[in-house]
């Protein structure tokens, strides 16, 4: 079994925490029993996350080697150059070493859901968006690269894995993907 998730903004990939005071979880979203994400997104990120009770299933989308595509919608503080663009597709030096190239485009603002606590806004800054796609998966890794070419990230919306898009998935919903087999060859 596959399901697609549209994961809210503070919420946890997991089912359950143990912090104090207690934070929001997967529990609660009514997913089947059994069901494990492929994968993580941030707590303070927005959007698809896959789960599947299939371990060689979430290997295949998790593991680096099968560099699985990852699609970001992202809100940035400035109005990027067309250098710092640039250097988001050749690939930006992290303290843990250069990244891969990314895929990256400027983009009218999305129609996406409220988000709940809003994303500050200041009249002085401009704010942008883009799309971006990257075929490795480092913790944090979009937010470290926007920072990097002076573009910090405002929110962050994972709008498709592999050949799983979000569509029209409202916040906090989820669905069952029809036929995984394709995914696991």
């Amino acid at each position: 079994m596959l399901l697609a998730f549209n994961k809210p903004y503070g919420v946890l990939c997991q089912f359950t925490d143990r912090g104090t005071p207690p934070r929001r979880t997967l529990a609660e979203f009514g997913l089947p029993a059994g069901v494990y994400p492929a994968g993580r997104l941030d707590h303070d990120s927005e959007g698809l996350l896959l789960l599947t009770d299939e371990g060689a299933l979430a290997h295949r989308i998790t593991d680096p080697r099968h560099k699985w595509p990852k699609t970001y919608r992202v809100q940035v503080e400035g109005a990027p150059s067309p250098e710092q663009l640039e250097a988001l597709r050749r690939g930006v030096d992290l303290n843990d070493g250069p990244t891969l190239p990314a895929e990256v485009q400027a983009i009218d603002p999305p129609l996406l859901w409220p988000r709940v606590p809003p994303v500050r806004f200041r009249k002085t800054v401009p704010d942008a968006w883009l799309q971006l796609t990257l075929r490795e998966g480092r913790n944090r890794q979009v937010r470290r690269m926007t920072a990097a070419v002076g573009l910090p990230t405002l929110r962050l919306v994972r709008v498709a894995i592999g050949p799983h898009a979000l569509g029209a998935l409202a916040s906090g919903d989820w669905r069952k993907l029809e036929d995984v087999r394709h995914v696991t060859r």
